[in-house]
C-alpha cells in the first residue's frame, strides 16, 4: 500500500531541509573551495563526505535517468566483455539505460565488416574505445584556462555555449559562474527559447565590443545535449550558425 501523500511531502520536506543544512554546512567549513579540500578540516571533509554519500548513486550524466554503470571502464582494465554484457541484458532487454549506446558503439566501431566499410587499413587503428582515459601521455596539468578565455573575449569572435539543465557532471550553473567571471555586459536577458512552439530551453547573450557570446540551457538534456535532444540542439545551432536569435 502507498504511503498517504501527507507522509510523502514530510519525507520531502525532511530530505530537502537535511540536503540544504549539508550544504549550509560546507559553504562555511570549506569556505567555498569544493575541490581542493583540506585533509585537515575535519568538518569540511565530513561535510564532502556526507555530500557525496546522498548522491552516489545518482546518474550524474542525466539525473533523471537510471544509474546502470554498465559501460564505465577502469583503466588497465582490459577490453569489455561485450558478449558476457549482451547474454546479461537478454535478447529482450529494452536496453533502457542511455549508457548502453556506448557500449554498442564500441561493437560496432570494432566490427571487421564496419571497419572494412570506412576503410580503415589494417594494422592503423586497434581496438576503438570511446575515451581513451589510459593511453594519453599527459605532461601537465592545467587547473584553469579562465585566463585565456578572457583573452579570447577581446576579439572579435563569436561564441556559444550550451549546457543541458539535467547535467550534474557540469551543471549550468557552475558555467553561468564561469561566463560571469568574464565581467561581459549582458546584451540579451535570460528569457526561453523554443522549437515547435515548446520551451527549448533558456538562453542570453554577452557582449564585449566587437565580441559576443550566447549561453543557453538544453531543457531536459543530459551531459552531451545532442544525444539528449538532437532536434533542439539541430536547431540551435543552426540559428546561432545563421546570426539568427534563438
Amino acid at each position: 500500500m502507498a504511503p498517504p501523500s501527507h507522509m510523502i511531502l514530510l519525507t520531502l520536506k525532511f530530505t530537502n531541509s537535511f540536503l540544504s543544512m549539508i550544504f549550509k554546512s560546507a559553504k562555511t567549513s570549506c569556505n567555498g573551495d569544493y575541490v581542493t579540500v583540506n585533509a585537515s578540516n575535519e568538518q569540511c571533509v565530513a561535510d564532502m563526505e556526507a555530500i557525496s554519500k546522498s548522491i552516489d548513486q545518482i546518474y550524474i550524466m542525466q539525473v533523471l535517468e537510471p544509474n546502470c554503470g554498465i559501460s564505465s571502464r577502469k583503466p588497465k582494465e582490459g577490453e569489455l566483455n561485450h558478449t558476457h554484457f549482451l547474454t546479461q541484458l537478454g535478447e529482450k532487454s529494452a536496453y533502457f539505460c542511455h549508457e548502453y549506446n556506448f557500449v554498442f558503439s564500441e561493437i560496432w566501431a570494432n566490427n571487421k565488416d564496419v571497419r572494412e566499410a570506412l576503410r580503415v587499413r589494417e594494422g592503423t587503428k586497434g581496438h576503438w574505445v570511446r575515451c581513451n582515459i589510459t593511453n594519453l601521455a599527459f605532461t601537465k596539468d592545467v587547473t584553469s584556462t579562465v585566463a585565456y578565455h578572457q583573452n579570447l573575449t577581446n576579439t572579435g569572435l563569436r561564441a556559444l555555449i550550451y549546457s543541458g539543465d539535467h547535467d550534474m557532471s557540469i551543471p549550468h550553473i557552475g558555467t553561468q559562474e564561469w561566463i560571469n567571471s568574464l565581467n561581459l555586459t549582458l546584451e540579451d536577458p535570460w528569457r526561453t527559447w523554443y522549437t515547435d512552439g515548446q520551451v527549448a530551453g533558456y538562453t542570453e547573450m554577452f557582449t564585449n565590443d566587437d565580441f559576443d557570446l550566447t549561453f543557453a540551457t538544453v531543457k531536459g538534456a543530459g551531459h552531451v545535449a545532442i544525444e539528449y535532444r538532437p532536434k533542439e540542439c539541430y536547431a540551435m545551432i543552426d540559428r546561432w550558425f545563421a546570426h539568427y536569435p534563438l
